[in-house]
């Protein structure tokens, strides 16, 4: 192997699976099955189930979770969410934005290897089926490379024809979050004429998830993904990250013993690094970078190059962790990964602003009450020396039962008679009424009093609008 230390200058400057040319590269990612191999498939199969499994599970006959962004229906872990709620959203998006950004500063693109639905998908699931029918990486590059024949036609048609089916599979999966089941189950069994929209949904939806899958693959991430370009920005030189020595590793060359490394140093000769060169690392990323280059883009973060560099080690008979989970800075300091007082703070605003969002969500109202006085209209004098004011009241059930309304004055001061019938709040619906309240003149010591007005159901009091009420100029 050649022991002078390779040029990588200019590795910032173009894609890795593009060439000079501009045209694309296949990646024929090499696997490796090592420790964090064998973890990430276990976290994948557990994600999988989630995935695959939760738009399936309901709650009192209503999906756990629900993303109708056309009808503005949104059910989260069984808990439905209305446009008046949208105060909630803007906080959970901040929170998200926030947790996003300081989680990428602490520990890098974690949830791009181990958690992104397309790194599963196409790693654990979409490469599995194409290793098992096409074989390993070499054999799909002869099988590529040779011509049309049987049996490049018989592999290449079951692979596609299987992938379509996956696609097809996740589609409806997809859909069945956004319509829920019974409305995806309408559109399967039922003729498929009286749902074309449905059914026009699914078919997009498998042709883009095929296209995904089959073709387009590590540029979803290199590409596409806004996550991977914003994390330079994100990335710091304390921030964990998969990373390789260069301390240890270079310079690069054939593997030297220590007595090697000593008549080397005796005769004023190049002292090899830990790193053999044998590019292994390189042969299974997924979307083609030489790790050794440092942090890029295209890195998703999955490990398959600290297993098979580990694999390497063992083999040559060196400590494992020439590429590791590290951040720069402890690399150039030769400090071992520690969890420090940087990680426990950014961790602590990290629960505390999921706290704050859970508590926000845990103690979120059933109902929303909006009580205004009616536009254009002043206080009333009645003859039994009360003073009234009509009101308007807008009611959101934002609960799965259908719920009867009283309303009260706070304090036993006045009175509320309802306009017409008793109000009653369908699930899931918005009921409007008026009413009138009454207070004794004598009560009023202002022309515009606060008073606050109890919302009851079934006699327990479930929300506390407060309002003002308008009588005489004293």
């Amino acid at each position: 192997m050649n022991s002078t230390k390779i040029d990588t200058t200019n590795y910032r400057d173009h894609l890795s699976n593009v060439t000079q040319a501009g045209k694309r590269i296949w990646i024929y990612p090499r696997i490796v099955i090592g420790q964090f191999y064998k973890l990430r498939t276990y976290v994948s199969w557990v994600l999988l189930g989630l995935l695959l499994g939760l738009p399936w599970i309901e709650i009192y006959g209503h999906p756990l979770f629900l993303f109708n962004v056309l009808e503005r229906k949104f059910i989260f872990w069984g808990v439905p969410f209305f446009p008046q709620d949208f105060h909630l959203v803007a906080i959970g998006l901040l929170t998200f934005i926030v947790f996003v950004i300081l989680f990428t500063v602490i520990f890098g693109r974690v949830w791009c290897g181990w958690a992104c639905p397309q790194t599963i998908f196409m790693e654990m699931l979409f490469r599995k089926i194409e290793i098992a029918i096409e074989g390993d990486h070499n054999a799909q590059k002869r099988l590529d490379s040779q011509p049309w024949n049987t049996e490049k036609i018989c592999k290449k048609s079951l692979k596609h024809i299987i992938f379509i089916k996956m696609s097809f599979l996740i589609s409806n999966v997809f859909l069945a979050y956004i319509i829920g089941k019974k409305e995806l189950f309408a559109i399967i069994f039922d003729n498929p004429f009286n749902h074309l929209a449905g059914l026009f949904a699914i078919l997009l939806f498998t042709a883009v998830f095929y296209f995904v899958f089959a073709h387009f693959r590590e540029l979803v991430c290199i590409v596409v993904c806004p996550y991977g370009r914003l994390q330079g920005v994100m990335l710091d030189k304390k921030s964990i990250v998969v990373a390789y020595d260069f301390v240890r590793g270079e310079i690069r060359g054939k593997h030297q013993t220590s007595t090697e490394k000593d008549v080397a140093k005796i005769n004023n000769q190049p002292v090899h690094g830990s790193c053999v060169d044998c590019k292994i690392c390189v042969q299974v990323c997924p979307t083609g970078i030489d790790i050794r280059n440092g942090t890029q883009l295209e890195c998703i973060g999955c490990t398959a190059c600290i297993d098979a560099c580990d694999e390497v080690m063992d083999k040559i008979h060196e400590p494992r962790g020439l590429i590791r989970y590290a951040s720069l800075e402890g690399i150039e300091q030769k400090k071992k990964l520690k969890f420090n007082a940087r990680i426990a703070s950014y961790s602590l605003v990290l629960v505390a602003l999921l706290s704050i969002l859970g508590y926000l969500l845990a103690t979120r109202n059933i109902i929303e009450t909006t009580i205004l006085r009616a536009p254009g209209l002043m206080y009333q004098e009645n003859k039994d020396n009360t003073i009234s004011n009509l009101y308007n009241v807008q009611v959101v059930n934002k609960s799965y039962d259908e719920m009867p309304l009283t309303f009260r004055l706070k304090g036993g001061k006045g009175q509320i008679k309802m306009v017409g019938n008793a109000m009653n709040v369908i699930s899931s619906e918005v009921a409007e009424s008026s009413f009138f309240v009454f207070i004794p003149e004598n009560l009023l010591k202002e022309s515009s009093v606060k008073i606050e007005i109890e919302v009851l159901s079934d006699g327990k009091v479930i929300d506390l609008v407060r309002t003002k009420f308008q009588g005489p100029i004293i």
